[in-house]
């Protein structure tokens, strides 16, 4: 739409007038022509005291190209060119905001961080459109009430102020999904908070907050709470209700004891060092089940319970600088990729295995279980209450861990008794590894609503039935050290499928099948005989981190697949790797950024059937660039050497 009608000195609200010549060079012409095209004026880091009137006037004043050249282009017509929508002018020292800020009515994005704001002006509440708002790091001590009318903010970014309370309304954000209110003043959370129903993300590190209102469990879609870093003694037990909590921070505060999670489910890291609890409980770990972070240090613990094998899929374990003095052996049944244990006087197990690392300390926890402990804890006594069919099934695994397991039974059949244990009860994780059997138990297709993790793993399978095809949910299927040869095409309606394991079978192709199931990230084929694969075919497979090849047939390794830019370890012959490292860099594809990620649902020989693979060392590929780096050692002596007698013989 045209802006040139009535291009006199008008009222700036009504029209447009001739745009003034206050910017100097503060803010150079090109910038703002550019502004006016792209919607989008950055003008952080220039020293700025104050912002020139001609930012606040962008899209009101005739720009001064207009009244040197009367022809315009297409692309020079400023009238109908973009209104400024994203707006930054951090890192400046800027003082104070002039109420012209409503003449950008427009903006989606306002930055004016790192700066000396001491507070903003009313007319903030006209910016309608307004979505995010960066005023962290400035000496803001109070917030205008005219904040809360800005009802389409989704980001609003309060950290490293001055600020010790929030304005009455504040809940009225209704929009609001990320809040940080980290390194401020704030002494209390106003029991409203509970009506910001779309927050996702709220920090409220290192303020002076000594409690926490129970009405906060009212923010329902509430994924990462941060409260580390305050004066907290006990946390409300309603927060214990929150469903969508993934993340939960509350290190350095004055903690006691903690409360128990019945309903965080989706819990997945807990951090609640840097405390003073005393004692950790059954009651505490038992509804965790998704839990893989839980940092416990600098606290006062003196004992970790037996019950803490119920988290399967806790990844890290935190314990460094408590009062422990032992540990139950059967810590060692955990998959743990990292256990802290420093700090702690332990008794049971010798520095020297400490030391070692985290592996040494699963295995000597490992060899101290007793041997008639496994038959103890996978059998249910027999009771004037009990079936006898289920006697002989682990109903304990069942009902609390929601782990169908009937593994290392050398059995050709599954008996029927085992698929009735599990009556109403869940089941998420079938496990019939280490037994005989020729064909996959017709009755699992029972479970089809439920199990995401199979493992049919070291069994006699020589193909695969259509009820496993059935299974929905699954992501994870294990399937190594069978006799397999080929996949049906059913499998292809497994969309859920992230994982699958086919090493140590005798497959010559990589199954067809796969390249049509886009949610795979992990593919395991190693030691198998297949002698080519489709890499036009792989780069369709968009989700695919993960490519294990090692010790099959290829010949060569097909360059394509460096194209398939997500794919992070793609694991070859060590002979094919050998020859890659003799090319340029560009051509190598073998990628070692990374350990492929594992579903936090993965049941007890998950993290196996990974460990070969990355934790193997390739001694040739590390020989070769040993070779390589002392050639280039030698080049770079020579050539000094030859600098230096040049040098002399001048002299």
């Amino acid at each position: 739409m045209s802006r040139l009608k009535g291009v006199a000195d008008r009222d700036s609200r009504t029209g447009f007038r001739a745009e003034r010549r206050d910017c100097g060079a503060s803010v150079p012409q090109g910038l703002l022509k550019a502004a006016r095209k792209s919607g989008q004026l950055n003008l952080s880091g220039r020293n700025l005291s104050e912002v020139p009137q001609c930012v606040w006037r962008i899209n009101v004043d005739i720009p001064e190209e207009a009244n040197q050249n009367l022809s315009f282009s297409a692309a020079e017509r400023w009238w109908e060119q973009t209104d400024l929508t994203k707006l930054i002018i951090s890192n400046n020292k800027l003082q104070s905001l002039t109420d012209d800020l409503r003449l950008l009515p427009a903006l989606t994005v306002l930055d004016i961080h790192d700066n000396q704001l001491t507070s903003l002006p009313s007319a903030i509440r006209e910016l309608e459109n307004l979505q995010k708002l960066n005023v962290s790091h400035n000496k803001l001590k109070i917030l205008p009430e005219e904040i809360t009318n800005l009802r389409n903010l989704k980001g609003l970014y309060l950290q490293h102020n001055e600020l010790t309370c929030l304005p009455e309304g504040f809940e009225q954000l209704f929009s609001l999904e990320d809040l940080d209110l980290s390194n401020n003043r704030l002494t209390i959370v106003p029991a409203s908070f509970s009506s910001l129903s779309s927050l996702v993300r709220l920090n409220l590190s290192s303020n002076q907050l000594k409690s926490l209102p129970a009405e906060i469990s009212g923010m329902k879609r509430l994924k990462h709470l941060d409260c580390n870093s305050n004066l907290l003694e006990t946390i409300p037990p309603e927060l214990a209700s929150m469903e969508s909590l993934e993340l939960l921070y509350l290190r350095r505060n004055k903690l006691r004891f903690l409360p128990e999670f019945p309903s965080c489910k989706l819990l997945k890291e807990l951090h609640v060092g840097e405390n003073q609890i005393e004692m950790l409980g059954a009651e505490h770990l038992k509804h965790l089940n998704s839990i893989l972070v839980l940092d416990l240090r600098d606290n006062k613990l003196k004992s970790v319970p037996d019950e803490i094998t119920l988290l399967q899929s806790l990844e890290r374990l935190d314990l460094s600088n408590n009062d422990i003095s032992s540990l139950p052996y059967s810590l060692g049944k955990l998959h743990l990729k990292f256990l802290a244990l420093e700090g702690n006087p332990l008794r049971t197990i010798r520095r020297e295995i400490i030391n070692k690392g985290t592996q040494e300390v699963l295995k000597y926890l490992q060899s101290k279980i007793k041997d008639d402990e496994p038959s103890q804890n996978n059998s249910v006594t027999e009771t004037a209450m009990t079936l006898p069919s289920e006697s002989r099934v682990n109903v304990h695994s069942i009902v609390t861990l929601k782990i169908l397991d009937y593994s290392d039974k050398q059995a050709v059949l599954i008996p029927d008794e085992v698929f009735d244990a599990v009556k109403s009860n869940i089941v998420t994780s079938v496990n019939f590894s280490k037994n005989q059997l020729c064909e996959i138990p017709k009755r699992i297709i029972e479970l089809k609503e439920m199990v995401s993790d199979v493992n049919l793993s070291f069994n006699k399978l020589s193909f695969v039935s259509l009820e496993l095809c059935t299974l929905q949910k699954l992501t994870f299927l294990d399937l190594r050290n069978n006799f397999l040869n080929s996949l049906p095409e059913e499998m292809e309606s497994l969309i859920r499928l992230q994982t699958i394991n086919l090493s140590f079978n005798r497959f010559k192709i990589l199954p067809e099948v796969l390249y049509r199931i886009p949610t795979l990230e992990t593919i395991l084929i190693g030691n198998n005989q297949v002698g080519s694969v489709d890499p036009q075919k792989m780069k369709t497979m968009e989700n695919l981190i993960t490519l294990d090849l090692q010790n099959n047939d290829l010949l060569q390794i097909p360059p394509e697949l460096g194209n398939c830019v997500n794919l992070r370890a793609a694991l070859a012959p060590q002979d094919l790797l050998l020859e890659n490292a003799r090319r340029p860099a560009q051509d190598i594809i073998t990628r070692w950024k990374s350990i492929p990620r594992s579903s936090s649902s993965h049941i007890n020989e998950r993290n196996s059937c990974y460990s070969g693979i990355f934790e193997r060392p390739n001694s040739y590929l590390n020989w070769s660039c040993l070779i390589i780096f002392v050639v280039l050692i030698l080049r770079i002596l020579a050539l000094i050497a030859d600098i230096f007698l040049r040098y002399c013989v001048r002299l």
